[in-house]
């Protein structure tokens, strides 16, 4: 049977469009990028909340291939980031191959045809040889489950739905939620709120940002000698592998490089905040990396102005004019904005139905044995797919070391196939089994095997308590890895 398309990929953010891009240069041109949202850049697109920008510095949030030497501050502000986006869209030829304000509610492999067939909202069915599913690790908002949250008469804004017509200055505003968003986003509400109530369930290690606006003539130098700017990636990306691999990932061979970054943190927070008992409340009790760490120069600052609080009573309700907490403290707000983050683990992995050969439920699979998935893209039972957002593919700390060590792995793939003159590849039980096997042993020398994180309610630990979201691996040797997998791995057909 012939399909509608090559391959489709399910979201436009830069996962997906850098599948996209290496499925171009393997010769595949007849794509479809699915996305829901209005335009492409996924969490760039649809996070636009005041004071967001990049955590980690733009050189090495960027693919390597195209790198843009034209960003305004070493942490990028998100407005370039979408603006990024779109410049890789256009000079890739990839805006063409999109459809926008499309929902997809699931795929299922035919069988007997050899093909998937991606189902959408309204009713329409695709057919594709090859299905990619990108989208992202957070995609999926979470809105607190609070008694009488929708009864409140104020403005609610959820950070992934930012209003920009709504004017803070002068109100009385809570937000919930002390993440890596809420981060960027309180002192910003500070500046123009009379009154800010913070509610936090978990502090968050927080360490100076090293944010400097770059000069134009470092801008022009890059510019013209793309060298100069590879070399500060390189040296970006050494510092993350240095906090990320080093201090957490090698938690046993290394306890003192996790402890250095600790009391980096610790130091940070002492400079910034006096008061004793205020330094309390927002000093973590669970260890460094346990939940993802964050920059901020103005965070812990902004606790000490007088019209700022930290409440960190649980809530037990809200009503139509308030919040009232479990120690009896209740506060009469005008508008109240959700930093709760996102859900991961109970509608993402996979974020839509994938029914696999057999009739294999992926989402039911997954949760009734263990998350997995070989070099972190593909599942047994499951042919022609590759999941981008699966357990243990999130690699290092910039997104794109994942992106671009998947995209290795496609390239190594699809060319097998081609020299095998196949067209259907499926990771074999043995291969799986065997990956599983050794992620599970490296996360075990890991600070969330061997740390204090029973506290720290974090993402990266799924509903069974297993830290199945980040490979264990080195940048490095997650590259070689996705281009030297065996090729005995697959069966192709």
């Amino acid at each position: 049977m012939v399909t509608d398309y090559d391959a489709i990929i399910i979201g436009a953010g830069f996962g997906g469009m850098g599948a996209a891009i290496e499925l171009n240069r393997l010769g595949y041109h007849n794509l479809l990028i699915l996305e829901r949202e209005s335009d492409l850049g996924g969490t760039w697109h649809v996070n636009r909340y005041p004071g967001l920008a990049v955590d980690i510095p733009s050189s090495t949030y960027s693919y390597s291939f195209e790198p843009n030497p034209y960003w305004s501050r070493l942490f990028a502000p998100g407005a370039e980031l979408k603006k990024y986006a779109c410049h890789v869209a256009e000079k890739y030829g990839l805006r063409r191959l999109m459809r926008f304000d499309t929902v997809v509610d699931g795929a299922e492999w035919d069988e007997g045809d050899a093909h998937w067939t991606v189902r959408c909202r309204g009713g329409e069915q695709l057919t594709a040889k090859y299905l990619f599913t990108a989208t992202g690790f957070l995609s999926q908002p979470k809105v607190p489950d609070v008694d009488g949250i929708d009864t409140f008469a104020g403005k609610v804004i959820h950070t992934t739905d930012w209003d920009d017509t709504y004017d803070l200055t002068g109100k009385r505003a809570a937000i919930i939620g002390t993440g890596a968003t809420a981060v960027q986003l309180i002192p910003e509400i500070a500046e123009k709120a009379t009154e800010l109530t913070v509610f936090q369930r978990t502090p968050i290690w927080v360490s100076p940002k090293p944010d400097v606006s770059i000069p134009t003539v470092v801008q022009k130098t890059f510019a013209a000698l793309p060298l100069t700017q590879r070399l500060v990636r390189m040296i970006g990306t050494s510092i993350l592998e240095m906090m990320m691999v080093s201090g957490v990932l090698h938690y046993k061979q290394l306890p003192l490089v996790n402890k250095l970054g600790e009391l980096w943190c610790r130091a940070h927070l002492s400079r910034q905040v006096r008061d004793r008992e205020l330094r309390r409340k927002l000093t973590p009790d669970y260890s460094f990396g346990c939940k993802r760490p964050t920059f901020s120069n103005d965070y812990y600052r902004t606790f000490t102005k007088k019209h700022v609080s930290l409440q960190t009573s649980s809530i037990v309700s809200v009503d139509a004019d308030g919040i009232r907490t479990a120690d009896g403290t209740r506060r009469d707000i005008d508008v109240l904005v959700l930093a709760t983050g996102f859900n991961l683990w109970d509608v993402n992995f996979p974020a839509i139905e994938i029914i696999g050969r057999g009739g294999r439920n992926l989402g039911t699979w997954w949760r009734e044995n263990r998350f997995q998935a070989y070099e972190g893209v593909a599942i047994p039972e499951f042919p022609n797919l590759i999941s981008l957002n699966s357990p243990y593919s999130y690699s290092g700390l910039s997104y794109f070391t994942t992106i671009e060590s998947q995209m290795r792995h496609i390239d190594r793939l699809f060319t097998a196939m081609k020299g095998r003159n196949a067209t259907v590849f499926e990771v074999t039980h043995h291969a799986n089994d065997d990956f599983l096997d050794r992620m599970t042993a490296k996360v075990g020398d890991s600070v969330f095997a061997l740390g204090q994180c029973s506290t720290a309610n974090s993402y990266y630990f799924n509903q069974h308590g297993e830290a199945t979201l980040l490979r264990p691996s080195s940048t490095l040797s997650t590259y070689r890895q996705a281009s030297s997998f065996p090729l005995d791995d697959y069966d192709y057909a």
